[in-house]
């Protein structure tokens, strides 16, 4: 449990004790008072005539005034428990002895007051200051049995004050356990609470923020309690509308027929309008047979999981069958190449063999694509300097491709700056980007122009790279769609490209996107992970 927690369990502990010294300081004012009743009235000589009167009004008087003070004190949380306890028990031995002194044939009825001091002090004080004045009671009252027997000649059995001291002992310790032992017990429970409350606030708090609408519901028919969920399945009722069947006819219909073991449709239903279809579910509390919970389960969260399934089976099929058709596809461009090279095959023939070829090769990179995807293994970021990380690249690119500064180049703004990536897959996202400016991103009869920018958002201050064409640009009507798998304006193209450098930016908590650019062209920007970011995270 944290700090915060035990503090107030602590708090309540302390405020339970300073109950229990509050009535001991009420017993001593009372024990006080009949001193110096037995001091003071003439009519206490009835009871006992004191040995020493003046004594023993002074040690009342005294005594009375000094447990009304610790009285009127004793809940100021400056003055610790247990120095109040020793102060006022000092007291009440002090008082004890003067009236034992003074009040001769009441010795053995003070003795006996003493007993629920003393045990009264061992609850709130250490063990071993409850059994020093313990010991210090019992010595008191053998001490007065010897000043009576010994100095006054007053015939008493001597097993008397000996038992007075065993008793003191005894309900020391037994009372200083006890109060351990309580006090043990309500910070266990003062504990438990917190810990029930903290799970009560958890449990609410995952309730509220559950999809799926969870509402209980009384014998009455009334609503009692509802999340979010289900308010807003329901129509986003007004508070006074608790009735079940007026809020939701549907759901008060089945609810009757399961409550009156009849059978129940399972089909979706929508509870209002312009909310999605849910299927109702019953249970009962074990709790409380009145009570039913009902959950609401949005059937497009079904839909939606299933999709994905259907998403995730398609997609591994879809690499099965794209493994399936390399090998024919493999054999008809050899045989095409094969027959291209023979002499005897007529120039209209050779044309068809073209087309052939072309075909395969664009059907090869798409079955390249989709097994690219099946096979991605998960990103391995590392910190890397994009400037120097750009520079190679383009290098490389250009050796690759035969191009020249004008078609492609390189702006950096030269601060070193890094990012947290799988350098493969932004070398391969890059790759992608640059490859479909340098093919479509140009104007008719013009040679492309290509731009790799390297730096940071003005406004993030997140790493970032651009691409950028000066070609004619993305119709709005086509963005919309640019990364949705296999959608391509050329009818060359595998539609498969953008889609793959999403799913690879995605993978690495980067961002990329699609920005017009002033004056005619395209933009795609990938927004990288800061280092530090990604390395706070581990």
């Amino acid at each position: 449990m944290s700090a915060v927690a035990r503090k107030p369990a602590e708090a309540q502990v302390e405020a339970a004790l300073r109950r229990e010294l509050y009535f001991f300081n009420l017993y001593r004012v009372l024990e006080a008072g009949l001193l110096a009743f037995l001091a003071f009235s003439p009519l206490a000589g009835a009871f006992a005539e004191p040995r020493y009167p003046m004594l023993v009004q002074s040690a009342a008087a005294t005594y009375l005034v000094l447990a009304m003070l610790l009285l009127l004190f004793g809940r100021n949380p400056r003055f610790a428990l247990d120095k109040q306890a020793a102060l006022g028990l000092s007291m009440d031995l002090l008082a004890a002895g003067v009236a034992m002194l003074g009040l001769v044939d009441l010795a053995s009825g003070v003795a006996l007051l003493l007993l629920f001091n003393v045990g009264a002090g061992a609850l709130l004080m250490s063990l071993r200051a409850g059994l020093a004045f313990a010991i210090t009671a019992g010595a008191l009252a053998i001490g007065s049995y010897v000043y009576r027997s010994m100095i006054l000649g007053v015939g008493e059995n001597v097993a008397e004050p000996v038992m007075f001291a065993v008793t003191y002992l005894a309900i020391a310790i037994l009372t200083h356990m006890l109060g351990r032992q309580m006090r043990a017990t309500q910070a266990l429970a003062e504990r438990r609470g917190v810990e029930v409350a903290n799970l009560a606030q958890i449990n609410e708090l995952i309730i509220r923020r559950m999809r799926n609408g969870v509402l209980v519901v009384d014998a009455d028919n009334r609503i009692r309690v509802f999340n979010e969920s289900a308010w807003f399945l329901l129509g986003k009722p007004p508070p006074e509308r608790q009735m079940l069947g007026e809020a939701a006819p549907e759901l008060s219909r089945r609810l009757w027929h399961w409550l009156n073991d009849k059978p129940v449709e399972a089909t979706p239903v929508a509870l209002a309008e312009d909310v999605p279809e849910v299927i109702p579910r019953f249970a009962r509390l074990s709790v409380s047979d009145d009570l039913v919970v009902i959950f609401l389960e949005d059937t497009t969260a079904l839909s939606r999981r299933a999709e994905e399934l259907t998403l995730a089976t398609l997609g591994r099929l879809s690499a099965s069958i794209a493994h399936e058709i390399r090998n024919p596809l493999a054999a008809i461009s050899y045989s095409a190449q094969l027959l291209a090279e023979s002499e005897d095959v007529p120039e209209a023939d050779k044309r068809l063999v073209e087309i052939i070829n072309a075909q395969c090769s664009r059907m090869n990179g798409i079955v390249q694509s989709i097994l690219s995807m099946a096979r991605r293994e998960r990103a391995q970021p590392e910190a890397i300097e994009l400037g120097r990380w750009a520079r190679d690249f383009v290098s490389d690119f250009r050796g690759a491709q035969q191009l020249g500064e004008n078609s492609f180049n390189l702006i950096s703004d030269g601060r070193g700056v890094h990012a947290m990536v799988d350098a493969q897959h932004l070398h391969q996202v890059v790759t992608i980007l640059v490859n479909n400016a340098l093919h479509y991103g140009r104007l008719p009869g013009k040679p492309a122009r290509v731009t790799l920018i390297v730096g940071v958002d003005e406004t993030s201050l997140d790493p970032q790279i651009e691409v950028i064409d000066r070609g004619p640009g993305i119709p709005p009507k086509v963005v919309e769609s640019i990364f949705e798998p296999f959608f391509s304006t050329n009818e060359h193209g595998t539609g498969l490209g953008l889609y793959i450098a999403r799913q690879l930016c995605e993978a690495n908590q980067a961002e990329l996107v699609y920005s017009p650019v002033a004056g005619g062209g395209s933009c795609f920007r990938v927004g990288l992970a800061k280092v530090h970011t990604l390395a706070g995270d581990d």
